[in-house]
């Protein structure tokens, strides 16, 4: 089970990476593609807030991304729990406040890991 946690913390490593690029640097060109329910004029307005929260979806890949390097199996596990709850909650936030669909985005895999990790134990 350890392997399927991993290969999951990866692929939600991977969809930070992707909305930090799409909040910080692709706001206008692509927000309103992804954003659908979002009125076009507020995406110009708005490019300075959506590169603040991509900032923060950066730091979440981030910390997924060095629970690869820790070798302390523990303090590993720590710091996945940590930042997967951190992906949760800002899904379970971002569902409540902007589309529905973040739970499904970010939430769901976010649990499934840290199930997955919690079976590895």
């Amino acid at each position: 089970m350890k392997l399927p946690a991993q290969i999951l913390i990866g692929l939600i490593a991977i969809l930070h990476i992707y909305i930090m690029y799409l909040e910080m640097f692709a706001w206008e060109r692509k927000g309103p593609k992804v954003f659908r329910n979002l009125p076009k004029e507020l995406f110009r307005e708005t490019k300075a807030m959506a590169a603040n929260q991509g900032l923060y979806n950066g730091f979440l890949a981030a910390g997924l991304a060095w629970t690869f390097f820790i070798e302390n199996p523990t303090f590993r596990d720590q710091v996945s729990y940590f930042f997967l709850g951190c992906v949760m909650i800002a899904g379970i936030y971002g569902a409540i406040t902007v589309d529905k669909k973040t739970v499904y985005i970010q939430t769901v895999p976010a649990v499934i890991a840290m199930f997955l990790l919690a079976m590895s134990l």
